[in-house]
């Protein structure tokens, strides 16, 4: 082909390139579709022959050096139904026009590192590869139900407004990767709702500018540790990795955001969880408003983790399935309120890590029963550690659950006994037998009554000589039973009575169980006033 000058038509066009190259003038669609049922599907086996196919060089010309458009028109690339050979190469190229690329087969890779375009819409596309870093745009980025077989590259790439691959579905390149997309900029939303990836998707260092949605995505590494691979992501809104919405109904195929499908899923109606096969790793990660897991389903090895760790949000909804292997770690996460239900987590030990994980409000989702919560703790750490206990504690009492605080606590203490020696663990169960560590007082008033009534019986069939005979104080049993119990307060019997044999014995063992029960009240005490 004999190079034209910029803006001259070539001479050896074939047709379809010619209603290509009018069309673009006058900003029209070039519909090169053969309007046949099952012939115009750019993902089946069908030929495609030259009746339909336009050269990628011939479409790098419109875009880098196109003709002027038709007076009171703007130009644009609409190319429907063609098939592009060649290696279609913009790198580094300045595109103005808008592009609009639908039911499209590219025979080869479509290069755009480092270019710079307007808008660029490729919908229902068979692409072999996308290569897009550092691509550069002043409008969307729109890869919608496109297919793309050895991966996407959109490192570092800026995209103006809104990147919407909603139904892609993209296999892995070389190094293992579906979408890689480090260090990539979005200035508005970040829509791929329904996609379907065998590979790992990476956005490490990506920022969003409002929020990004992976509702109903289906992400699948079985070739590495990571289906998703985001650590200090960015995204100034909300993170959606949940449940869609299904319906029935037909559109335009060309819409945008896709047809037959809603945001919310409705009681009874059909819906298409997030899932995630492989694990998901959010570390450092920072969003305005929340992370949302509504309905989400993670199917991991036992070596996988859900890691959470050090996140930042106002919210976290953590309301999906229960992981049946792997771990979710929410260390050194800071949330303000923490959704979940009792389902939600794992329920081995150590499969929940939360070293550090502070979180300020609980609003569980459901039926979440205390026990199950204390199990949720627990399963925390695979040895005991008091931080999930004491932070538990601590919101529940700033939202006034005393009790069940109190219960958390007690907990704590019982799951601490059993990592001591023989005595102090002795002495840990005396204290839980009498007064429940401290945390239910009335325990030991009760004993406390127990212990006198016994002693008042005692000693009421007894009647002692007094030590002194010319001063003493009248004999009264309940007294000084009481005044035995008691080892502070001195009710004047003790030490005026003369004891001897059994009598003594008796008396010696309620002096012992008075200071002990005096011990294990003080210790509650001082933990009650703590408490603040």
């Amino acid at each position: 082909m004999a190079e034209p000058r910029p803006g001259e038509e070539p001479q050896d066009l074939t047709e379809p390139e010619r209603r290509m190259w009018s069309a673009f003038r006058t900003g029209n669609v070039c519909d090169l579709s053969a309007r046949v049922a099952g012939e115009d599907d750019p993902h089946g086996d069908r030929v495609w022959g030259p009746a339909r196919s336009v050269r990628a060089r011939v479409v790098a010309l419109l875009l880098l050096h196109g003709p002027a458009p038709v007076p009171g028109r703007v130009s644009s690339l609409k190319l429907r139904g063609a098939r592009i050979t060649g290696r279609l190469d913009l790198s580094g190229g300045t595109v103005d026009p808008y592009v609009e690329v639908q039911s499209c087969r590219f025979d080869s890779e479509v290069q755009l590192s480092e270019t710079r375009l307007g808008t660029l819409r490729l919908v229902d596309c068979a692409v072999p590869r996308l290569d897009a870093a550092r691509l550069h745009t002043a409008g969307d980025l729109h890869l919608l139900r496109c297919r793309v077989a050895r991966g996407i590259r959109l490192t570092d790439a800026q995209i103006g407004t809104d990147l919407l691959i909603s139904e892609l579905v993209v296999q892995r390149d070389n190094r293992g990767r579906a979408i890689a997309a480090d260090g990539m900029s979005v200035a508005q939303d970040f829509q791929a709702d329904l996609i379907k990836t065998y590979g790992e998707v990476s956005l490490r260092g990506a920022k969003i500018g409002v929020s990004m949605s992976l509702r109903g995505a289906r992400l699948s590494n079985p070739y590495g540790r990571l289906a998703l691979n985001a650590p200090t992501l960015t995204v100034e809104r909300t993170l959606y990795l949940t449940s869609i919405a299904l319906s029935s109904g037909n559109g335009d195929p060309g819409a945008t955001p896709p047809y037959g499908w809603g945001q919310t899923p409705t009681r009874g109606g059909r819906a298409r969880r997030f899932e995630c096969r492989g694990g998901l790793r959010l570390d450092d990660g920072r969003f305005g408003d929340a992370v949302d897991f509504y309905g989400a389903r993670f199917v991991l090895t036992q070596e996988q983790e859900i890691s959470l760790r050090r996140i930042q949000t106002p919210e976290l909804r953590f309301v999906g399935e229960q992981p049946e292997r792997g771990r979710v770690v929410v260390s050194g996460a800071k949330v303000v309120k923490l959704v979940d239900q009792s389902t939600s987590w794992p329920a081995a030990p150590g499969a929940v890590s939360m070293e550090g994980f502070v979180y300020e409000n609980l609003a569980p989702r459901g039926h979440f029963p205390l026990a199950r919560r204390l199990a949720w703790a627990e399963a925390s750490t695979a040895e005991y550690s008091p931080e999930p206990y004491e932070r538990l504690a601590a919101v529940l009492r700033a939202s006034g659950e005393d009790a069940d605080a109190r219960e958390v606590l007690l907990a704590k203490m019982r799951r601490r006994r059993a990592t001591l020696p023989p005595a102090a663990k002795a002495w840990g169960y005396l204290q839980d037998w009498t007064m429940a560590y401290g945390y239910r007082p009335g325990r030991a008033a009760l004993w406390m009554a127990v212990l006198w009534a016994a002693g008042a019986v005692l000693f009421s069939m007894h009647d002692p000589q007094p030590i002194k005979a010319d001063e003493h104080p009248q004999w009264s049993a309940a007294l000084f039973a009481l005044d035995l119990l008691l080892p502070v307060i001195d009710l004047g019997q003790q030490g005026q009575w003369l004891l001897k044999g059994g009598w003594q014995w008796g008396a010696s063992v309620l002096v012992l169980l008075g200071w002990v029960l005096a011990t294990t009240v003080a210790t509650g005490a001082s933990r009650l006033l703590r408490r603040g």
